[in-house]
């Protein structure tokens, strides 16, 4: 392995030793040979005893560990990491389960690829690289996925454009990089989705609240619903299901909206129970009074960084004050943060705080969390993003 070699500073390989994949810059004693971004790079303590293999990044975080043991990072090296999270969605009955053919392939540190998501749509794998690293070895990635899947694979859309950090010299591009498709349609659970990976945000579709949506059904029977930030309907259908009377979905986007339109569509043609309203979600909470009793809030990211935390817990704490003010006596509200910067015990206070200033009586009932696909590296507690309550207003 001729590598160049990161020896990092004495007393500064104790994160490493407890396995979490990331070497900061102020880690880093000295380098010896030649380095670029993305480039392999064998890490050593100040004793010269190996450590880590990583890809080496410009920022704050330098090093993103791919393995701790002494090893090639070769075909076969991909091939055993992306076969291990397959088998993984394969044992919990994720792969290969006629109900549901979308899931998150791979959840970058959460499956010992730091730098790399990948999620399944009924065929179609889609990619987003997060570093340079990962963006430099498609083809292995390509190939490994042709490898597991075979036949059952049609494509492969590479949308790495927005993802790649932006000071990096490499233009990426969207597109195939392995057969062609149009737009399908996946079941989860059994409902049905259209996905738009070349223009939807993320890589099409919110995979990671898939379980979410499943208990938000068995709360909607008889409920007039309220999806606020409703990107493509996914909680708007499951209300549905579930036996909602009456839902609504909001989004300042109008694309997002025609989405939600064609999503009920797929699933419940001719059905009146469901309007769809592209305007500003914290105007439409303005005059909601008593009118539902059953609210979801699933806003974007407030806070992709530490900067801008306060700011973004104000925002938290503003949305939900104003749905628990609004919402029907015995309502039951569904509230999320996929900020990773907003930790657990943070929204939690955000939302106690935004309860008080209500002065109504507010019980939790359920505390929620990303699924399987989305699974967190125990050595790696910044993978955890996705929190959520469902609480009770009386």
């Amino acid at each position: 392995m001729n590598y160049p070699k990161v020896i990092l500073k004495s007393g500064k390989d104790q994160s490493v030793r407890r396995y979490h994949p990331w070497i900061f810059s102020g880690a880093i004693k000295k380098i010896i040979g030649h380095v670029n971004e993305g480039d392999l790079v064998y890490i050593t303590d100040n004793k010269d005893e190996f450590l880590a293999i990583g890809h080496y990044q410009i920022g704050s975080i330098a090093v993103r560990i791919l393995t701790f043991e002494q090893k090639e990072i070769d075909d076969s090296f991909w091939k055993e990491k992306i076969s291990s999270a397959y088998n993984l969605r394969k044992t919990f009955g994720l792969a290969e389960n006629d109900t549901n053919n979308v899931y998150r392939l791979v959840h970058a540190e959460g499956d010992g690829l730091p730098g790399l998501i990948i999620d399944y749509y009924n065929g179609t794998a889609v990619l987003q690289m997060h570093s340079i690293g990962m963006y430099l070895n498609r083809e292995h990635i390509v190939q490994a996925l042709k490898d597991i899947y075979g036949s059952k694979l049609t494509a492969i859309y590479d949308k790495s454009e927005s993802t790649i950090p932006f000071k990096s010299k490499i233009e990426a591009k969207n597109g195939y990089v392995y057969g062609q498709s149009g737009e399908p349609v996946v079941l989860e659970y059994g409902n049905k989705f259209k996905v738009s990976w070349e223009e939807g945000q993320k890589t099409g579709f919110f995979i990671d609240q898939r379980e979410n949506r499943k208990l938000l059904a068995d709360y909607s029977k008889n409920r007039s619903v309220l999806n606020v930030f409703g990107y493509t309907g996914g909680f708007s259908v499951y209300a549905m299901h579930g036996g909602a009377n009456v839902v609504h979905s909001v989004d300042s986007s109008k694309k997002a909206i025609d989405l939600t339109n064609e999503n009920i569509a797929l699933n419940f043609p001719d059905d009146n129970r469901h309007e769809a309203f592209a305007v500003d979600a914290f105007e439409f909470l303005n005059d909601i009074d008593n009118k539902y009793d059953l609210i979801i809030l699933d806003p974007p990211a407030f806070a992709k960084h530490h900067n801008v935390l306060h700011n973004a817990l104000q925002g938290y704490k503003r949305l939900n004050a104003k749905a628990i003010e609004k919402i029907k006596p015995g309502g039951i509200l569904f509230t999320f943060s996929c900020s990773q910067v907003v930790s657990k015990e943070n929204f939690r206070k955000t939302i106690f705080t935004a309860a008080a200033n209500t002065g109504r009586s507010v019980r939790i009932l359920h505390q929620l969390s990303q699924p399987i696909d989305h699974p967190v590296n125990i050595y790696h507690p910044e993978s955890e993003y996705l929190k959520g309550l469902v609480v009770y207003v009386e």
